[in-house]
Parts: structure tokens; C-alpha cells; sequence
């Protein structure tokens, strides 16, 4: 028996909202092997037809990605969408800058289309803004969503491409507030840009969402003025604002490490604040949602990435953002998507960057190697799983803790999902106290006639071991820690762990 308790309500009137099934989205990006020897290897033994990998299609349908990024990142801010279509053999080969790699555009636009359909996702669509502006946004537009009878649309048939794609999403530019980024702009120059671009893309097609550039984390000195400086710009067209972060254990402090996810939590407060002041000011009806299209654990592979970039550039998709995940990058990528779910009223998309060999839960071995599912792939793969529905808002009474750089941390962190239409309940739920275990008392009086379905467990003593191909360590359990009496949920918690309780009618 656990000596600490957890007290927790959830009840189906205490709803936040409906979960967007594209809070479970991804990100490919044309960086390092994510795209060539990650999704595509011609070479391989389960490569079909278009060059891209069975076995990876599979992985990634069993994680059910709704929507994913592409293609980029830092890559789209010097991209020319034009080398990626047309015949392969006639692509020009290009410096890239972002990554300072060479882009042979053998992978483009209708390849990846044709790649999403057959891993059951939709496209989010990203521009170049850094580089490139208006004019280009809109020829991209037109290739893609104009039925036929224009210069680009018939030029998408000509390549092949009768029906359009139809892609509903885009991004206006990627990280703009960022000096790194190639051709980084002032709050004042992405607003303007950004403005008359939607402006004019949605007079293409008023069917498209669109996606302003939000800050690339919360430590930016410009957070959250950009916001609302850029969003003054893109209010009016814009139907979403992003956010990105990042988060590492470089100090190698586990129990620090683990309540970053508050960090999340305060980020996505202060962007729905900021939208809703510049709704407020500009006397708007509308709100702007959010859309966290980049978040990860990435930290590991920082000092190989910069030896790469510095002193072997110019190379054919190199190994580079190959975070191998511990099981503590897990517990915080369990805590980070309980956030994204508490905030189901306004977190419409959320995007886990990346998807394959790139800070990804899918690894592959070099050079049409096997694969192997990362730490990381689980808790994901449960939220995207048992995640769909309406988010109840749990009311919990828990222990706390301090460390090093955070106050009354929460030892329990838990959300549930209610699907109306298959009568299950979820509890998702982390222990972060990393010490004690913890016994978890859930009022569930009102799903009247549920039982426990299952309680998966993710759990290991070392808190650093990781996966490989053939020794997958990591991998979740079925175990009988929780009871049920009388609409009384009991469930020990093991220290550091993730949990999924689910109960059925």
C-alpha cells in the first residue's frame, strides 16, 4: 500500500470541450533521415512502389496521426516549392540553408500527399515566408486546391496530379521571431507579410485555416508582445496562432525535468490571454485557437548536431536531431500531452515534432536498416488511442513537491476523456513524484455501470534506459492496480510512472 493519497473527481457534466483528433498530429520535415532512410528508402526490402517504407506506414498507423506539418521547420524559410514537383530526374539539387544540407527534391509536395493518404492523414501545409512571400504563397495555393483550367493547377495535372489536393491548413511561415531563422523578420514585418498574404489566400480560397507565426518558446525576449503585436495583422484572416517548445534535462535533474510540464501549462495561458486581448481591442467575435505544431523532448543530439552543421555540411540527409529517448523523456511527453488535452477548448492542433529519426518516436537503423519504437511512442500512441471524445475537467486534490526551479508541483497530473459513443472513460495520469508511490481515489459516481476496462502501465526503476532496434526495454503493461467500488476508483500509482485507466460501460 502506498502511504501518500491522491483524492480525484471526475464527473460528465464537468466538460472543458470536445478533443480535436488533430491535437494527436506530427511533423515531417525535410531535415536529416526523417524524409530519405526515414519514410523513404527506394532500397528497402518493404519499400512499395513510390520508394517508401511499409514498415514505417504501419508504425505510423498504429500511432493515428490526423494531420502532420511539412515541410518544415527552418527548412521552409529558403524552400522553392517548385523544385519539389514535376519529373524527379529534371529536380535541381540545392544548397539548404536551414540545416546547411543538400536537398536532392528526389521526396516533394505530391509524393508526401500520396504518402499522407496512405498513413490516413491530412496535410498542414507550411509557406515561405522568410525568403519568399505573397506571389509564391498563392502559386502553391493554386497547384494544390484549384480544380484545373489555371497555370498551376494544370500544371499539377500535368504532373500527374488530376485531382487536387485540397489542403485545408496552412502555416504563415515558420518561427519568424527567430534569429536563426533565414530570412527572420521584425513583429512588424511578419505582421504585414503574414496579412497580406492570408488576405489574399483566402480570397483564392475561403475554405483554408490558417496558422500566424506564434513565438518558437517562452523564454523568447520578444513572448508574448509578438503575439500581440503580429496578431494586431492577422487577426482578421488568421484562424490560428502557433506555439513550439522544446524541453531537455541537461542538468540532469529528473524531479525539475518532470514539472516543465507546468512551464507548457503557463505558455498556453499567456497565448490565450494575448489572442484574447487583441480580440478585445480589435472588438472581434472571433477566437483565435492554438496550435502547438511543434513539442518534444530534444536535447540529447545537440552537440553531434552542431559538429555536423559546422563541420560537415553540405551532406545527403545526415544523422542529425537523433535523440535516443529515455524513459523520463516518456513521464514528461505523458505530462505535456495531459496538458495539450486539459486545454481542448482552445488547443485545436498540436503537432509532435518530428515523426521519424528526427527527435521522433519511430526510429530506423541507418541506411535501410530495421525499426524500432523509441520510449516516446507509447504515451502518444495511448493519448492518440483512448484520447478521442470530450475532455472532463478533473477536480484532484494532491500532494506537492518543490525543486530546483518550481513551487508546489503537483505530485499527480491527470486528465480524463469521455467518449460518449463507445461508453469508455479514460484516465490519463502521471506520477511525477519520483520517490513514492502514490494511491489515487477517483470519484466516478456518475458513469453509473462502468468497469475497468484495463490499466496500462509505463514504468521502469531506471529512469535512463532507453530502446533499440530488438530491445524494446520500455514498453507499457497491463497490471491490476486498480479496484473499483460503489463509483469509487482506487489505483496505486507507482512512482514515476504513466498510467491509463480505462473504464467501460
Amino acid at each position: 500500500m502506498a502511504n501518500k493519497k491522491a483524492k480525484m473527481i471526475i464527473d460528465k457534466d464537468f466538460s472543458v470541450a470536445p478533443v480535436d483528433k488533430r491535437v494527436y498530429g506530427s511533423f515531417i520535415e525535410h531535415l536529416g533521415r526523417a524524409v530519405y532512410d526515414g519514410i523513404y528508402c527506394p532500397t528497402h526490402e518493404s519499400a512499395n512502389e513510390y520508394g517508401f517504407r511499409k514498415d514505417i506506414i504501419e508504425l505510423v498507423k498504429e500511432l493515428d496521426v490526423p494531420i502532420i506539418r511539412y515541410p518544415g521547420g527552418n527548412f521552409v524559410s529558403s524552400f522553392n516549392w517548385e523544385d519539389s514537383v514535376g519529373p524527379v530526374e529534371d529536380r535541381p539539387k540545392r544548397l539548404e540553408l536551414a540545416w546547411r544540407s543538400l536537398e536532392e527534391n528526389k521526396v516533394g509536395l505530391n509524393e508526401f500527399s500520396k504518402w499522407a493518404k496512405d498513413v490516413n492523414s491530412e496535410v498542414m501545409m507550411a509557406i515561405n515566408l522568410g525568403t519568399r512571400g505573397t506571389a509564391d504563397a498563392c502559386n502553391l495555393l493554386e497547384y494544390c486546391n484549384h480544380p484545373s483550367g489555371t497555370l498551376y493547377s494544370d500544371l499539377r495535372i500535368k504532373h500527374g496530379v488530376k485531382e487536387p489536393h485540397r489542403i485545408k491548413t496552412w502555416c504563415l511561415g515558420n518561427e519568424m521571431d527567430g534569429p536563426w531563422q533565414i530570412g527572420h523578420k521584425t513583429m512588424e514585418e511578419y505582421g504585414r507579410i503574414a496579412e497580406e498574404t492570408a488576405r489574399a489566400m483566402k480570397r483564392m480560397d475561403p475554405e483554408i485555416e490558417l496558422v500566424s507565426c506564434g513565438s518558437s518558446s517562452l523564454t523568447m525576449p520578444t513572448f508574448p508582445k509578438w503575439e500581440s503585436t503580429t496578431l494586431e495583422y492577422t487577426y482578421e484572416y488568421a484562424d490560428y496562432v502557433s506555439l513550439h517548445q522544446y524541453y531537455g534535462n541537461q542538468e540532469d535533474d529528473t524531479a525539475d525535468f518532470l514539472a516543465k510540464s507546468d512551464d507548457m501549462d503557463e505558455f498556453i495561458r499567456t497565448v490565450i490571454a494575448t489572442c484574447d486581448y487583441v480580440k478585445a481591442k480589435k472588438r472581434g467575435k472571433k477566437n483565435i485557437n492554438l496550435s502547438f505544431d511543434e513539442w518534444n523532448v530534444w536535447f540529447h543530439s545537440n552537440a553531434a548536431d552542431d559538429d555536423i552543421s559546422k563541420n560537415h555540411p553540405w551532406q545527403v540527409a545526415p544523422p542529425m536531431l537523433e535523440d535516443i529517448y529515455t524513459f523520463e523523456d516518456a513521464l514528461l511527453v505523458g505530462l505535456m500531452l495531459i496538458t495539450l488535452i486539459k486545454h481542448a477548448d482552445r488547443v485545436k492542433m498540436a503537432c509532435l515534432a518530428q515523426l521519424v529519426n528526427v527527435i521522433a518516436p519511430i526510429m530506423t537503423d541507418a541506411n535501410g536498416g530495421g525499426a524500432w519504437k523509441q520510449t516516446i511512442f507509447y504515451p502518444f500512441m495511448h493519448a492518440s488511442k483512448y484520447g478521442r471524445g470530450t475532455a472532463l475537467l478533473p477536480v484532484i486534490s494532491t500532494p506537492k513537491h518543490d525543486t530546483k526551479t518550481h513551487e508546489n508541483v503537483t505530485d499527480i497530473e491527470s486528465v480524463a476523456v469521455y467518449n460518449e459513443e463507445k461508453d469508455e472513460v479514460t484516465i490519463f495520469a502521471v506520477n511525477r513524484n519520483i520517490d513514492e508511490d502514490i494511491e489515487l481515489v477517483t470519484d466516478v459516481r456518475s458513469f453509473e455501470g462502468y468497469k475497468i476496462a484495463e490499466h496500462i502501465v509505463l514504468e521502469n526503476s531506471d529512469l535512463k534506459l532507453v530502446n533499440s532496434f530488438g530491445q524494446e526495454r520500455v514498453k507499457p503493461i497491463s497490471t491490476n492496480q486498480s479496484t473499483m467500488d460503489s463509483g469509487t476508483l482506487t489505483s496505486v500509482l507507482h512512482k514515476a510512472s504513466w498510467n491509463v485507466i480505462l473504464l467501460k460501460k
